[in-house]
């Protein structure tokens, strides 16, 4: 019998997008190379939850690539292939700028 899901459709895209929102954060903070943890899980659990859908399928795209090459295009230490280098790279380095600032003048590091 198949499952027959009652809840009004926009329940049922909030519930999707709480999920998707879920397995972003996750991943982008459980990445296994802490610089990009303390980048990524930040800029997730805050800034995700702005994004669009297209945006959100971007930042999943970036997730999906390894940590080294990915961690080097946020801190500019290796060019940015031409595929990623759009807007969400460039908010996440304006991100991590801001939120090393804010950590930096609360006195870590």
């Amino acid at each position: 019998m198949a499952d027959i899901d009652a809840r009004p459709e926009d329940a049922q895209n909030t519930d999707d997008r709480k999920t998707r929102l879920g397995r972003l954060s996750f991943r982008a903070w459980r990445r296994g190379f802490r610089e990009a943890d303390m980048v990524l899980g930040p800029f997730t659990d805050q800034v995700a939850p702005t994004l669009n859908d297209d945006e959100l399928t971007e930042l999943e795209t970036l997730l999906d690539e390894e940590d080294q090459y990915l961690y080097a295009w946020i801190i500019e230490r290796e060019p940015t292939p031409p595929e990623f280098d759009g807007l969400m790279i460039a908010r996440i380095r304006a991100f991590m700028r801001e939120h090393v600032a804010a950590e930096v003048a609360k006195g870590i590091g």
